[in-house]
């Protein structure tokens, strides 16, 4: 079926590219799942097509892919591996943040991007903590840098670090006491007393590997020091987080196929037709496409205001909406899925047991629905100024 929400060749070749290699991650994505193994095959894979310098700006030598675009390739690569998808959506939403944001000195962010095409290099943030949860709830972090002799000393951990096994910097918070403030931090794998523990075991998302990071008294250049949080030139609202609703998006629209393509060839001995010809299986059918339309106009129509609008400071709501109604969306199909598929969709030997446990992730990936209802919950009540 022709995608609908291409709107020109680079993303028709984009789009493309990333069919092939989701064709290629699906092979092996159990494999990861089960061993709870970071996919370094398949970052080798997308390093090779040029996908993780997708939203490096053309300047640095990369793709330039604006925001929508990226969205279209991120909800194909979770077709293959949802795991993959969130990892790559990470590292490649962290080039779109700094460009428009502008957080960064222009010489650390041609630094970074130049790495990122010419030795694909891979960053992310570091900046949940045992204690105070996820950072967009506010939290002071616990991981402290101080200043001396002109460098920066860090000490703290963080978790859900995803990539961390791949990473070769890590963007760390940091709170700042001669600042008052939090700082983030480019850091490089290879530095002293910088270490991964293993500790990610989880449900689903296994094989992001989204282990702790541990820093004990890392040593880094006083530049190294690339923002403090609240000084960004462009205070903007993340966008850049519909990676994620695109990533199990994917997940959705791939157990949704799956479960159309059992239905057709399924056919117990009680019936003389396979259960495709089953009018409940045909409106459940029915109510997957409805929620993955419903989800897909949604995402991508918001993503293209992003892009076209001069108001992008008033869509932080809606963009919370988007990832709240999206990752829920896509936990309904894939049940639905299920009850097509029935008993054997629990067996581990089907793909459809890694989509459920894998998608059930994205209700805690951020901003959680709590916070997306309070958000919506106190405008709705706002007086009129």
């Amino acid at each position: 079926m022709k995608n609908l929400f291409i709107r020109n060749e680079k993303e028709e070749y984009w789009v493309q590219k990333a069919q092939e290699l989701a064709s290629e991650f699906k092979k092996t994505a159990s494999i990861h799942d089960i061993e709870g193994s970071f996919p370094f095959d398949h970052f080798s894979m997308l390093k090779d097509a040029g996908v993780t310098a997708l939203t490096v700006q053309n300047e640095f030598g990369g793709q330039g892919l604006p925001l929508y675009s990226f969205l279209l390739v991120q909800e194909e690569i979770a077709r293959g591996d949802g795991a993959t998808a969130l990892c790559l959506g990470w590292h490649n939403g962290t080039f779109i943040q700094l460009n428009e944001t502008e957080k960064w000195t222009p010489v650390m962010l041609e630094k970074i991007s130049r790495e990122a095409v010419d030795y694909g290099i891979l960053i992310n943030s570091a900046a949940t903590e045992p204690k105070t949860g996820s950072p967009a709830r506010g939290g002071k972090p616990e991981t402290e840098a101080k200043r001396v002799k002109g460098t920066w000393l860090i000490s703290g951990k963080k978790t859900f670090t995803s990539l961390a096994p791949a990473l070769d910097y890590f963007i760390v918070t940091a709170w700042i006491e001669e600042k008052q403030g939090i700082g983030e931090f480019l850091i490089p794998k290879e530095a002293d007393g910088l270490r991964i523990e293993e500790t990610w075991n989880t449900l689903g998302m296994r094989s992001t590997r989204s282990d702790d990071l541990i820093l004990e008294q890392v040593r880094v250049p006083s530049e190294y020091l690339v923002s403090m949080k609240g000084e960004a030139k462009k205070k903007l609202p993340q966008a850049w987080l519909l990676h994620i609703p695109a990533c199990y998006l994917g997940i959705a629209s791939a157990a949704r196929d799956f479960a159309v393509e059992f239905a057709k060839e399924y056919q117990p001995n009680s019936l003389p037709h396979p259960i495709s010809d089953i009018p409940e299986i045909r409106r459940k059918v029915a109510l997957m496409d409805v929620e993955l339309m419903k989800s897909r106009h949604f995402m991508y129509h918001v993503a293209s205001l992003w892009e076209n609008s001069e108001k992008r400071i008033e869509l932080g709501p809606t963009l919370m909406a988007v990832k709240t109604e999206v990752t829920n969306a896509a936990v309904n199909v894939v049940d639905l899925a299920m009850r097509i598929v029935g008993g054997h969709s629990l067996s581990k030997g089907n793909p459809l047991e890694r989509y459920y446990r894998d998608v059930r992730a994205g209700l805690h990936n951020p901003p959680s629905d709590d916070i997306t209802y309070k958000v919506l919950g106190d405008m709705g009540f706002k007086e009129e100024a």
